[in-house]
């Protein structure tokens, strides 16, 4: 379903982007209209195409980024004014392409753009806020009380808490029903441990006639967070959901991973010439720094980075604030990630893959197992980039990397080459724009 608005957003901002072109052409050119609309309509489709994508990066089709009215005005102009500047230079770059420089033209519909987009996107924060599916919750924990707070703090998430029944009473069978013929509600979220209570099931089955859907909680959690609810998940639900092997996945996946690595491999030769002269003057030491990881199946392994700190520097596991032991140069690599290039050879001989849980140092690894399921992130190949990576910061302490593990295990429930293309893309706007 989210792919679905996701899709139907894209293609309201292309509608809109063309209707942008067509007021700027009605403005600006007032008589032969369709000739010159003509004219402009292919090089300003590629343009538009290059919008989604950079609207994309700036995570504009994401309904949690709607937050306020001012900040969807402001992410929406912030993306914009890069979208303009990168058609300027592709406009400059390629002329023979475009035939036309259409500097004014372009800021004419830019602003058509901005307009008619803000509209579209505080008319869907609106209604999404005004117009918020009502809930019932049954059941009480942590991770339900999270939940409840998250969804009164973000109205944009599309639900409303109607009820919230920490308990279901056995003498009180039928006071679901009762609540369900009042407030109209058509949503139920179940608390696990309440759905093996006989007399909640009854309670439920009395709401059939009335077409009630009974979600568990650990699916709506999931789905509101992309991530898996660790604390309330157990054995059974592991064997349930986590699949050990995809073959036409697998085998798709390593393809590209080595197609991929090998081009790019090619492709970076004259910039790993460039990093190793930098790395050589301005710091003692090898040029790169082999270090032991965990990969699939525990399996230990040597992982290849460029060095960014000082020789034989020792200290923390995780790397602090300014820290001291990171050179000049390291702190370039570190911050463009061009530090990881040398993991492109670990892709091309299978080590890891573009995409899946970050391989941790053999230390950390061994303290990490007192993570109940921790092994269950080794069922598959670990990756240069991951769901945890794109959406939790660099853990530095335990606490931050049990959260990181809950985005690893909702990867290897949802692994896909969907969801790699999304990591994928969603890691290239992490660079440009976070850090």
């Amino acid at each position: 379903m989210h792919i679905v608005k996701k899709l139907a957003l894209i293609i309201a901002d292309f509608g809109l982007a063309t209707l942008a072109l067509v007021l700027m052409v009605m403005v600006r050119y007032g008589e032969g209209v369709g000739e010159k609309f003509s004219v402009h309509f292919v090089p300003f489709s590629i343009l538009f195409l290059l919008w989604i994508f950079i609207f994309y990066l700036a995570d504009l089709y994401r309904l949690s980024t709607f937050r306020t009215e001012l900040s969807i005005a402001k992410s929406l102009f912030q993306a914009l004014l890069v979208s303009g500047i990168v058609s300027i230079v592709v406009l400059y770059l390629f002329p023979e392409l475009f035939m036309l420089t259409p500097k004014t033209n372009l800021l004419v519909v830019g602003i058509f753009f901005f307009i008619l987009d803000y509209l579209l996107r505080l008319t869907i924060f609106r209604f999404v806020a005004s117009g918020r599916t009502p809930i019932i919750i049954l059941g009480d924990s942590p991770l339900i009380r999270e939940t409840i707070s998250y969804m009164e703090k973000n109205p944009q998430s599309g639900y409303r808490l109607e009820q919230w029944a920490k308990e279901v009473p056995k003498e009180d069978s039928r006071a679901l029903f009762s609540i369900i013929q009042k407030t109209g509600v058509r949503t139920i979220i179940l608390s696990p441990h309440l759905a093996n209570e006989s007399h909640v099931v009854a309670s439920l089955f009395t709401l059939l006639p009335l077409n009630v859907s009974v979600i568990n909680f650990l699916d709506f959690y999931e789905m509101l967070f992309d991530r898996v609810a660790l604390k309330e998940i157990d054995t059974e639900w592991f064997v349930q959901h986590i699949s050990t092997r995809k073959k036409i996945y697998d085998i798709a996946k390593r393809s590209g991973d080595i197609c991929l690595s090998f081009a790019l491999g090619i492709l970076c030769i004259p910039l790993f010439v460039l990093i190793g002269i930098l790395i050589l003057a301005s710091s003692r030491g090898w040029i790169i720094f082999p270090q032991k990881r965990i990969g699939k199946n525990g399996n230990e392994f040597v992982l290849y980075k460029f060095r960014t700190m000082k020789k034989d520097s020792g200290g923390a596991l995780w790397t602090e604030k300014n820290d001291t032991r990171i050179t000049a140069v390291g702190k370039i690599l570190r911050f463009t990630h061009l530090d990881e290039l040398p993991q492109l050879w670990n892709i091309l001989k299978g080590d890891i893959s573009f995409t899946g849980p970050r391989p941790e140092r053999t230390e950390l690894a061994e303290q990490y197992k007192r993570f109940p399921y921790y092994d269950v992130r080794h069922i598959v190949k670990p990756g240069l980039t991951g769901w945890a990576q794109i959406n939790f910061r660099p853990s530095a302490s335990f606490e931050e990397a049990y959260e990181k593990l809950t985005y690893d295990i909702y990867y290897v429930k949802n692994r896909s080459l969907f969801l790699d293309l999304l990591i994928i893309l969603r890691t290239i706007r992490y660079i440009f724009t976070s850090h």
